[in-house]
């Protein structure tokens, strides 16, 4: 480790002296690839410049306690020494999280997907929930979010509704939430008061850039037609919505949230490009079955995740065993505390498994 360590200091320490050349600043691709390596590495090289400063600082306090006399000084000496072999602890275990693989998707922004699942109109309340408890924590991180479409019923529930999510990286934190959320609670249309039970599925995928997937023309069909449900003046008046048809996969995009007929295909075509990427991604998991299941949040979608149980204002993420009792502040988008959970159950299963090999 102390070697590849020592390794990636020596290419930040070139990457500084590059960046000050001429030739590199009036090359804007080149100079946006090394700022961007150079941010990668930053993290680990000060931790690694704090774990060597911490141990030299123990070799010194070895030989000044050799040499001191002074029962009081002496005493300063143990104390130091001791607070920085804690140090030292924590930063050999942030370095070996830090060296961890890194999911090349997580700098992206992302796509994600609710759908109603079990539970009829119950299904669809649910999955609007989700929608706005995700709304809410894309505003508290200051992340931009982007509505694509959305089939909404008319009691106030979703069957479904996709949006984009930009923000710094934002895969690496939403990925976590893919899979089957269920729902456990009485309905307002039971009369006599029996718990149901009701599931939405969210997807969160990488959006995807024109280089990472190559979409054939003769492989699209577009077609235009006037928006449907609630929106501004341009809603049943003007041909504004686009859908596409991508013959191999027999995927469907529908936009129809901007007014624009161009601002909805340009988002279909962000979408429809997501969902390309997104099954070439499925593709290599599924060759990597193993190394798939080690890891918290990125497994089968039909996996059920979490449970949001009503009449016990409980919480559940059923991956990490994680049981919280503030449903209300969670549906109001306090979702970071399980998604730090899931990073963390998902980093230590990640070390283990390094361990081991």
């Amino acid at each position: 480790m102390f070697n590849k360590l020592e390794d990636l200091l020596k290419r930040f320490e070139e990457i500084l002296n590059e960046l000050s050349e001429p030739d590199v600043t009036n090359n804007q691709q080149r100079f946006k690839s090394l700022m961007k390596e150079q941010s990668d590495l930053a993290p680990i090289v000060e931790a690694y410049k704090e774990y060597r400063k911490c141990n030299q600082d123990i070799e010194d306090s070895v030989m000044m306690l050799e040499e001191e006399k002074d029962p009081e000084m002496r005493e300063m000496l143990k104390e130091e020494n001791a607070a920085s072999k804690k140090r030292v602890a924590e930063l050999e275990h942030e370095l070996k999280v830090l060296l961890l693989p890194k999911d090349p998707n997580d700098d992206k922004n992302v796509v994600v997907e609710i759908r109603a699942g079990a539970g009829g109109d119950e299904a669809a309340l649910f999955a609007a929930e989700l929608y706005r408890m995700y709304v809410h924590y894309i505003e508290a991180r200051h992340w931009k979010m982007e509505l694509v479409n959305a089939d909404e019923t008319g009691i106030g529930g979703m069957k479904e509704v996709e949006f984009m999510v930009s923000g710094q990286g934002a895969y690496s934190v939403l990925k976590y939430e893919s899979g089957v959320h269920r729902v456990q609670r009485v309905p307002e249309t039971e009369s006599g008061g029996r718990i149901h039970t009701s599931t939405a599925s969210v997807a969160v995928i990488p959006e995807a850039e024109e280089v990472d997937v190559q979409i054939d023309e003769k492989d699209i069909r577009i077609d235009v037609m006037r928006a449907s449900g609630n929106g501004g003046q341009c809603v049943n008046t003007t041909d504004s919505a686009v859908r596409l048809t991508h013959y191999p996969t027999g995927i469907v995009i529908y936009s129809q949230t901007e007014k624009s007929q161009i601002q909805n295909k340009e988002k279909a075509f962000t979408l429809l490009r997501a969902k390309l990427y997104d099954l070439e991604c499925q593709k290599m998991h599924d060759a990597e079955a193993d190394a798939r299941r080690s890891q918290i949040g990125t497994g089968d979608r039909s996996e059920k995740i979490r449970t949001y149980n009503f009449p016990q204002g409980r919480v559940t993420d059923h991956r990490i065993g994680l049981t919280l009792y503030k449903l209300d502040k969670i549906m109001n988008g306090d979702i970071q505390e399980i998604i730090d959970a899931c990073i963390a159950a998902d980093q230590a299963a990640k070390l283990l498994k390094m361990n081991d090999e």
